[in-house]
């Protein structure tokens, strides 16, 4: 099992690598000035918070390099009946890491956001709110309901497991995945700085979107995230096991996950994701077909479907 594990998982570097390998003809080199500040964004120390319409209150975390664009397509339908808060984890998107060049930026956006919701930073305390996590955002989201389970109504998780090692075997541990974790955090640290690799960067787009667009889209994001803060939220990601925890997560969580002709398959996909979250004592799970892991730009059609039946339970 490990010596499957570690060739799975150096594929995985590798690909991991190139997503912060930055787009263009521009290199990721350390900038001359301070990286900007979002206006108009309530900033804490390892997120910023951007809010919009009335109603109940929806929070929305995207993943590892994605910036709080990755939601732009729902935020105005959203904002029609609810009051929502659109999260960016600083470093991505251009903006100033802040606290998040120290390790423990996982626990610290958990932090953030239980500030957020438990009391007065943007007004009136939020109560429990819906929250919609994407990929290291649905990690986080988790987190958030084992910590602080008076902060969450209930959970929408987007392509992301409890441990992301069962992505390279079946039981995978953190003790087996951590000497490569910590590998794969050095050579993407090291891409700050270095020159552009367009190509591949599109070929991981690739990887990760089926639609033009959205590899576009996504190649152009990574281009903007800051690789060290990229490089140990990877690696924390890499070795934040919840399995143990799920059992005692009492949200009701919906799982929604892609699949495609290439890969994961539906049986493969339903398969993976219906056994990790068996534990779960809730779960909907909500499977869209043609599209990969940023399965929201690929089909946002049948997301915003997904979307409004899960903030209609």
């Amino acid at each position: 099992m490990i010596s499957h594990l570690k060739a799975r998982l150096a594929a995985t570097v590798v690909t991991l690598m190139i997503v912060l390998q930055p787009i263009g003809s521009d290199a990721q080199s350390a900038p001359a000035t301070a990286p900007k500040v979002e206006a108009g964004a309530t900033q804490m120390p390892h997120i910023s918070v951007q809010t919009t319409g009335k109603g109940t209150p929806v929070i929305l975390v995207p993943g590892l390099s994605s910036p709080r664009a990755v939601w732009a397509g729902f935020v105005p339908t959203l904002a029609k009946s609810h009051r929502v808060y659109v999260v960016q984890v600083n470093g991505f998107g251009g903006d100033d890491p802040r606290a998040n060049l120290s390790p423990g930026i996982l626990d610290g956006i958990v932090a953030d956001l239980h500030t957020l919701i438990a009391t007065s930073i943007t007004g009136s305390k939020l109560g429990k709110p819906a929250i919609v996590g994407h990929s290291m955002g649905g990690l986080v989201a988790l987190m958030l309901a084992k910590a602080h389970p008076e902060d969450v109504g209930k959970l929408m998780i987007v392509d992301s497991l409890p441990y992301i090692g069962e992505i390279f075997a079946p039981g995978a541990t953190v003790a087996a995945l951590e000497p490569q974790a910590k590998a794969m955090r050095a050579g993407m640290a090291a891409a700050y700085g270095k020159p552009a690799n367009p190509a591949a960067n599109a070929a991981l787009a690739e990887r990760m979107a089926l639609k033009p667009a959205s590899r576009t889209a996504v190649a152009g994001w990574a281009a903007k995230a800051d690789a060290r803060v990229a490089a140990q939220a990877m690696y924390e990601d890499l070795t934040t096991d919840l399995r143990p925890a799920m059992a005692s997560i009492a949200a009701p969580i919906t799982l929604v996950y892609p699949w495609n002709a290439v890969g994961p398959t539906k049986p493969v996909a339903d398969a993976l994701y219906r056994k990790a979250y068996a534990p779960a004592p809730r779960v909907t799970f909500v499977d869209i077909g043609d599209a990969a892991h940023f399965v929201m730009l690929d089909q946002p059609a049948a997301f915003q479907a997904a979307l409004d039946a899960f903030l209609r339970r």
